[in-house]
């Protein structure tokens, strides 16, 4: 048995966690959440998951950067995937700061409030599952910025295409960039 390890990362609040697990000659059983267990280290405030959502995504697609007014827990239940998390949070001790994981079955993040989250798809059919502290909402607050932004200086495993559409959405290639977000919250 592999006990659960939660470890913390360069960006205030993001945890990368290595969920408990079991494997024996019939395959592996992963604990994606127990409360008493992540209860001594997420945030208070996360007290329940609302929503979960599972998206099926395809090898070199990318889905995000999103940093809406909701905590997450995010993993893959098939395939693997490149996550990357971006702080946009005002007074943040950590803001501007980028952190990436190769998350595959059993490697969960918690993404606090505020830092965007998103990810490529490195084999076919990818699962990504979400587990949000908020049901989602197209007017709720929060930050989006394209993957495409050459200062945050992400290495993407497999070359995005900013005119496939089949491997990134036209809102997500035009979201602006993370220099364009900062300035707005300094005028704020």
């Amino acid at each position: 048995m592999k006990p659960l390890v939660i470890s913390n990362s360069k960006i205030n609040g993001l945890q990368v966690i290595n969920s408990k697990m079991v494997t024996d000659n019939r395959g592996t059983v992963r604990e994606l959440y127990r409360q008493s267990s992540y209860s001594e280290t997420l945030p208070s405030s996360v007290t329940s998951w609302k929503q979960v959502n599972l998206t099926r995504t395809k090898r070199g697609a990318v889905r995000g950067l999103h940093g809406e007014a909701m905590s997450k827990l995010v993993t893959v239940a098939h395939g693997s995937a490149f996550g990357v998390y971006v702080d946009t949070r005002p007074g943040s001790e950590t803001i501007g700061k980028v952190m990436t994981v190769n998350i595959t079955p059993g490697i969960q993040v918690f993404v606090p409030q505020g830092v965007c989250n998103g990810f490529q798809s490195l084999d076919d059919d990818t699962e990504y599952l979400y587990f949000f502290d908020n049901e989602w909402n197209p007017r709720m607050s929060g930050v989006a910025l394209t993957p495409l932004d050459a200062d945050l200086k992400i290495d993407w495993p497999i070359q995005i295409d900013p005119g496939n559409l089949e491997q990134i959405s036209e809102k997500d290639s035009r979201a602006p960039r993370l220099r364009e977000i900062l300035n707005f919250q300094k005028e704020v």
